[in-house]
This record gives C-alpha cells, sequence and structure tokens, in this order.
C-alpha cells in the first residue's frame, strides 16, 4: 500500500511520472538502453534537456523575455555561493528567514559586503519580516520564498530596481507569482519538482558580466549558458524525471492549477490546527506556507499515542524538524487533497479520544 508522503525532500511526485520513468530505467524510448545508461550527448537526451528548459521558462512565464533556464548540479547549497560569485561586486542585500538563508548570507560574505536588511531571527524565525528599507546601491537583494523548517512563506516581494535574487527550491512551481521581477531564481528539485541531483536556476541574461574578479569555469553561469547545461555530464536521470514532472504539470492546467489545489490544501491542514485544541500552529498565521505546515502538540503526553495513529494510517514524513519539532506536513504540486485528509482525519480522532 503506497503511504501518503508529507517528506519535507525528496519529495512526492505524481504518480505517472513514477511509472513513465520506472519504464525508461528498462527501456527509454525504444532503444533498448536505460534512461541511467545512455549518453548525454546523445539526441533522446538532448531532446529531454532543451524540452525540461523550455518548459520550466513557459510554465513560470517567462518565455521571450531573456532569460535562460539550466539544470546544475550541487543543489541549491552551491547556488548560494554561486550567485554571489557572479553577481556580487560591492554588496548585496540579505532577508534573512531561516537556516538556509543564513547559509546563503555565510557563502556571500566571502564576495563583498553583505547586508541583512531584515531578519526574523528573534522568534527562531517564526515569521516573515516586513516594513523594512531597501537601501540603494545593492548588486542585488536576496530572498529565500519559502522556509521549509520553519514553515513560513513570502507573500509579498518588493518593487525595486535593485536586482531580485530567490531560493525557490520548496515552493517553486506551486502559486502565481510575477517571476519576472526576478533576475534570479533557484531551486532544488528534491522539494518540488523532482528526485535530488539537479537543480534548476532560471536567470536574465543581462545581470552577467558585471564582476571584475574571474570566476571558476565550473561556477560561472556564462560557461553553463554557452553550453546548454552541458559543461560537464548532467544529471541525466534526474533531469529526465523533472521534465517529466514539468510535463504533468503543463497538463494539470499549469502553476494556476497547481496554486489552487495548494490553497485548498492549505486550508484543510490549518483549519484543522486552528480549531483543534491539542494543535498549534508554528508559523505566524498570515505568513504560514502553502507547501510546508509546521505544528506542535499542545499535550506533550500525547505523542506516542499520535505517532501511533499516524503510522497506522500509512502518513510518512510528518516528524518536524529538530529546530522547530512537533510535526511537519509537506504538502508540494504531487500530494492530493485526499492525503492531506487522511491527516487531518487522525488529528481529529485524536481530539476525540483525549
Amino acid at each position: 500500500m503506497k503511504k501518503h508522503n508529507f517528506s519535507a525532500g525528496p519529495c512526492i511526485l505524481p504518480p505517472e511520472v513514477f511509472m513513465e520513468a520506472s519504464q525508461a530505467v528498462l527501456d527509454f524510448n525504444d532503444s533498448g538502453l536505460s534512461i541511467l545508461e545512455i549518453s548525454h550527448r546523445s539526441k533522446d537526451f538532448i531532446a529531454v534537456m532543451n524540452e525540461a528548459c523550455s518548459l520550466a521558462i513557459e510554465l513560470l512565464g517567462l518565455k521571450g523575455k531573456g532569460y535562460k533556464a539550466l539544470f546544475l548540479q550541487g543543489g541549491a547549497s552551491t547556488q548560494f555561493l554561486m550567485a554571489a560569485h557572479n553577481l556580487l561586486q560591492t554588496r548585496a542585500g540579505y532577508v534573512n528567514t531561516g537556516s538556509w538563508s543564513s547559509k546563503a548570507v555565510k557563502e556571500a560574505q566571502l564576495f563583498g559586503e553583505v547586508l541583512e536588511i531584515a531578519s526574523s531571527k528573534d522568534a527562531n524565525f517564526n515569521y516573515i519580516p516586513k516594513g523594512y528599507d531597501v537601501p540603494a546601491g545593492l548588486d542585488y537583494l536576496h530572498y529565500t520564498s519559502n522556509n521549509t523548517i520553519f514553515g513560513t512563506q513570502v507573500k509579498d516581494f518588493p518593487t525595486t530596481d535593485i536586482p531580485l535574487v530567490a531560493d525557490m527550491s520548496s515552493d517553486i512551481f506551486s502559486r502565481q507569482i510575477d517571476f519576472s521581477k526576478f533576475s534570479l531564481i533557484y531551486a532544488g528539485a528534491q522539494k518540488n519538482m523532482g528526485p535530488a541531483g539537479t537543480t534548476l536556476v532560471v536567470i536574465k541574461e543581462d545581470i552577467l558580466g558585471k564582476v571584475t574578479r574571474q570566476i571558476p569555469s565550473m561556477l560561472d553561469y556564462k560557461t553553463h549558458i554557452d553550453k546548454d547545461s552541458m559543461f560537464n555530464t548532467p544529471p541525466v536521470f534526474a533531469v529526465y524525471v523533472s521534465m517529466l514532472t514539468l510535463r504533468w504539470l503543463k497538463k494539470l492546467g499549469g502553476v494556476a492549477a497547481a496554486e489552487e489545489l495548494n490553497e485548498k490544501k492549505a486550508k484543510l491542514i490549518y483549519s484543522e490546527i486552528d480549531l483543534n485544541p491539542l494543535f498549534k500552529g508554528f508559523a505566524a498565521t498570515e505568513d504560514r506556507s502553502a507547501m510546508n505546515a509546521t505544528f506542535t502538540l499542545t499535550d506533550e503526553a500525547l505523542k506516542d499515542t499520535f505517532d501511533t495513529m499516524c503510522k497506522e494510517a500509512g502518513l510518512n514524513g510528518v516528524n518536524g524538524h529538530r529546530s522547530v519539532g512537533g510535526y511537519r506536513a509537506s504538502m508540494y504540486n504531487a500530494m492530493p487533497l485526499a492525503s492531506v485528509g487522511a491527516l487531518v482525519e487522525v488529528m481529529s480522532e485524536l481530539e476525540s479520544k483525549a
């Protein structure tokens, strides 16, 4: 029996993607070869890479607007370094909303002055800072759009002449945003797009070439743009499954359709958290993430009982991160509403037993 997968990452994927990918592992495109063994220089895989990049640009509404999509390696953690290496000449601004943005700040400090424009560290990152001023003269302003660990999500991004950079690893393709506001978007695939092993980078080409430092070839966005993500051997299988997921999303109705479903899932889980006296939400109400709902028990004596009930109901990956404790329900695009309903049913049943 397939479990309800609430894991924060690697993520849940659509059943049809699993089916098609599993067939490709045995025989890709009737080639007599597995997707795991074909040449990344083959026409078949070049077509996969081109389609994956094209779909990413299309689904984000960036077609014809001067953007390039890349599928790279090293996760978002490498992008913390790579973004600053390519863009930070003098000083950059960062809004610090959690563990990942803190790590991004640390890497950027290797290349120039970093201003922490705002932070929610004072409350263990349970809210998104607001009402802060953005100083002029920044090379870029960096956000983490969704905070997987703490369950917060940036709802509004500033309109500014300063280039915006965003780590969208855990909510990419999940909601409608004017993505043309951003000069650089990066996202590890394993949160909401595909398996671990590749990272989507979407970059506006005119932002490049403005730093004076020499950039190592492997860390230079221009290198990867010039080589169509093929400067070194790409993670073939991870790119292929990401392409399948993007195909599925387009067939579903694109980002608008995903957002509609995600709003229903979020409303269902947060309504139970707010109405059930045995649970308390961690994130500030106005900043709650539609991707990662974080919550705790109001009576820790019920933990063993609730954990057992979750296990018996086939609910997987609901334990919270150690930074927060409690529970976390990650509800990425491929998570069906019925799975969220199964979790809510267990939460409600616990109340009836208590």
